[in-house]
């Protein structure tokens, strides 16, 4: 695959510049983000990225204990969650944020099995969109270390 197409399908595009939205890692949340970026602070989106991140496994790993106890405490489950889908919310991680509504009606219900279901998925899905995104930034300092601009994915 050529490095032109590789940039495309990470990038979330097809050959023509059409978003492929079947897979639906990233909304338009994300693009927003790359407008607030610019030579005063290269680094912004990796950075914000970043922290979501670092605050997801924070939060996964509370989830986990806090399901694994003998009585669950659904109120604090669905706060965490809560949290959870604001930030995935805030960069555009979409399939993130959907896992994580199934997860707060689970809660709801006070379904430990749905609760575990749910969080099995949220973690592939932070899993999956953080690699999608850890390979774009490698992209885009390949491309930027080659003299090259970066392409920023157009609102519409």
């Amino acid at each position: 695959m050529s490095f032109e197409k590789r940039l495309l399908k990470t990038l979330g595009l097809r050959d023509g510049g059409e978003p492929i939205t079947e897979e639906g890692f990233l909304d338009a949340q994300f693009t927003e983000l790359q407008h607030l970026q610019d030579e005063n602070n290269p680094n912004f989106v990796s950075e914000v990225v970043s922290l979501f991140f670092e605050d997801s496994e924070r939060l996964l790993n509370e989830l986990s204990r806090t399901l694994d106890q003998q009585i669950v405490d659904f109120r604090k489950v669905d706060a965490h969650v809560h949290q959870l889908k604001g930030s995935s919310a805030s960069i555009g991680a979409q399939r993130v944020k959907n896992v994580c509504l199934a997860f707060r009606s689970c809660c709801d219900e006070n379904n430990l099995e749905g609760c575990l279901g749910c969080l099995q998925q949220v973690r592939q899905e932070c899993y999956l969109v953080k690699n999608k995104l850890d390979a774009l930034f490698r992209l885009e300092q390949q491309i930027l270390a080659a003299g090259g601009a970066v392409p920023i994915m157009s609102k519409d």
